[in-house]
């Protein structure tokens, strides 16, 4: 009997050893991006995201504040706390037409708080090569330039610029050697499985950069890079794979709340719908760009995300890794676009938005607070801005003010200083320019006896956004349009664009739509509605701002320096107010 158990025992331990261990426990890995961060730092009252408030109409946008990096960073620390494994990825434009607190000190503040908002992998939009390649690889690799006393820019106003500790990645950059500038992809570890990010950058960079800025680089085919670096990460044991594109689209209605998550995708259009049909099935989410739009897309089964631009919101997603075949189970990963709360988004729409989000979601941005050591590094360089911004930078002949029926003086100002600093042949060639009236935020008033001084303060002051300007290339008949358009049908009232001196024409109230741009003459001569021409705007209206569509048609883009850069160099030559309307008003 005795010997009858044992060998039973001995059986069943044979067994027991020969058994198949239980399947490892999969893993999840959220990843939380953001993108077209362009050194928004501070919580300015421009931030906001169009948003559906049931209490007053739900089909009508109502702005809800957002954003500043303390928030975001806050946001950041709340998503990593739910989540053991977690990266941060900016998806481009982290850098370049940006507001003063970072333009200022040559970008390098917004290096410095990515640092501390956690940033662990990049990749380089067009805007971060507005000042060139030597420069960019600079502030990425930290230390300091020498302060010239004349100089626009300040490095290093807190100490030694430490640069950037997390990598940028581009598989579609490519030096006069054939070689990549930065690596094509960085792969990391989770639990033992491989994850695999590819970066690439929208292919029209060079037409939308000065020259200089991508001198002795060649932007290739995106889809084709990520697929090449994807077959090398396959063959080399990488299963679960990620792009990072700084190229985008659009989905929705414009102008109606913001639906960022709607997974329908409604009306996709533009340039990265085209990519991702392209990729590799391999690639399992892409991470997008560069149109500041928000939506969470599912084509041919993979996620689409982008969470508009500024800091404003983040995309996050939650990849669940299966440890034995090193592979992202897409039925079980999920995806979400989040606003970033700050002080000033309105309490009771913020809760509203919470209480409607699921979780895990919902707990980090219930639990997410402003991080005090980002709030107070912001506020430093905020201080260190100061005794610049009272820098005089030129004088005036009187009061540029915003105030007309048509096109205004304040904006005939800036107009006439962003075509000055494109005429050049090298410089974009442009015959006029056209500024929209939204981005003149204040007066620029002489308060004694003219001439008076004006400081930089006082310029930024007038255009903060740090838009870029684009010159672009239309027919004549497609200005025409644009001119038209100034009044849609579902406005009242026209809504001026003021032109540079080179431009002008009547406007005929009473004339039926499309009639109303009469006599319409660049440098004294009548458009050609079958020519081409040059003209500048800046990057916030070339993306089609404040409704302006037909300028997403421009031909031929040149991206050039700052607004705020061409409207200093103006001031220099003492402008006096041009008291003439170049829009001539008629009944």
């Amino acid at each position: 009997m005795r010997l009858r158990l044992a060998f039973l025992a001995l059986a069943a331990a044979l067994v027991a050893g020969c058994a198949t261990p239980p399947a490892p426990a999969p893993l999840t890995l959220r990843l939380i991006a953001f993108n077209d961060y362009h050194g928004n730092l501070e919580a300015a009252p421009g931030l906001t995201l169009p948003w559906s408030d049931p209490s007053v109409q739900p089909t009508k946008a109502v702005r809800l504040n957002a954003g500043g990096a303390a928030y975001l960073a806050g946001t950041v620390a709340a998503l990593r706390a739910g989540a053991p494994h977690s990266l941060v990825i900016s998806s481009g434009d982290m850098i370049g037409a940006t507001p003063l607190v970072s333009a200022l000190f040559r970008h390098e503040s917004t290096i410095d708080i990515a640092n501390h908002i956690g940033v662990d992998l990049a990749i380089p939009g067009n805007h971060e090569f507005d000042a060139g390649r030597e420069e960019l690889l600079r502030v990425l690799a930290g230390g300091c330039l020498e302060n010239k006393p004349d100089a626009l820019y300040i490095s290093c106003p807190l100490g030694i610029h430490p640069g950037a500790r997390f990598p940028l990645m581009a598989a579609n950059v490519v030096d006069a050697q054939g070689k990549t500038l930065f690596a094509p992809s960085v792969v990391r570890e989770v639990g033992g499985v491989k994850v695999g990010f590819i970066g690439a950058v929208t292919r029209i960079t060079p037409s939308i950069v000065v020259p200089s800025g991508v001198a002795g680089l060649r932007f290739t085919d995106e889809a084709q890079a990520i697929n090449a670096e994807a077959a090398r990460l396959e063959a080399q044991g990488v299963q679960a794979l990620v792009a990072v594109i700084h190229e985008g689209g659009e989905t929705g209605t414009p102008g109606q709340p913001l639906e960022w998550n709607d997974a329908a995708c409604p009306n996709p259009r533009g340039a990265i719908f085209d990519i991702a049909r392209r990729l590799t099935p391999s690639i399992d989410v892409i991470f997008s760009a560069h149109t500041h739009q928000g939506y969470r897309c599912i084509v041919d089964g993979r996620p689409i995300l982008q969470a508009t631009a500024l800091g404003r919101g983040v995309s996050v997603a939650d990849l669940v890794l299966d440890p034995r075949t090193g592979d992202v189970d897409r039925a079980r990963s999920t995806q979400r676009n989040l606003p970033v709360f700050n002080d000033k988004s309105d309490a009771r729409l913020r809760e509203a938005i919470i209480a409607a989000e699921p979780e895990p979601y919902a707990q980090a941005l219930r639990e997410a607070r402003p991080v005090a050591a980002v709030a107070q590094r912001v506020a430093a360089y905020a201080a260190a801005a100061a005794p610049r911004a009272q820098r005089p930078v030129g004088r005036i002949a009187g009061h540029f003010d915003r105030q007309s029926s048509t096109d205004t003086s304040a904006g005939r100002l800036i107009a006439d200083a962003q075509w000055r600093a494109t005429q050049a042949a090298e410089r974009g060639g442009a015959q006029f320019a056209l500024m929209n009236p939204g981005g003149v935020r204040t007066d620029l008033r002489c308060p004694g006896q003219p001439p008076c001084t004006i400081t930089y303060g006082e310029a930024f002051t007038m255009q903060p956004f740090g838009n870029s300007l684009v010159v672009m290339t239309l027919s004549g008949a497609e200005i025409k349009q644009l001119l038209e358009d100034q009044q849609p049908a579902r406005r009242s009232t026209p809504h001026f664009l003021s032109p540079s001196a080179s431009l002008s024409y009547r406007w005929v109230a009473s004339a039926a739509p499309g009639q109303r741009v009469r006599d319409l003459q660049v440098n004294g001569q009548p458009v050609n509605p079958a020519a081409d021409y040059r003209f500048t705007v800046n990057s916030f209206m070339a993306d089609g701002g404040d409704g302006f569509k037909g300028l997403q048609a421009g031909r031929q883009r040149l991206g050039g320096e700052l607004d705020i850069d061409a409207l200093v160099a103006y001031l220099a030559s003492g402008p006096s107010p041009d008291p003439v309307a170049r829009i001539r008003l008629e009944p």
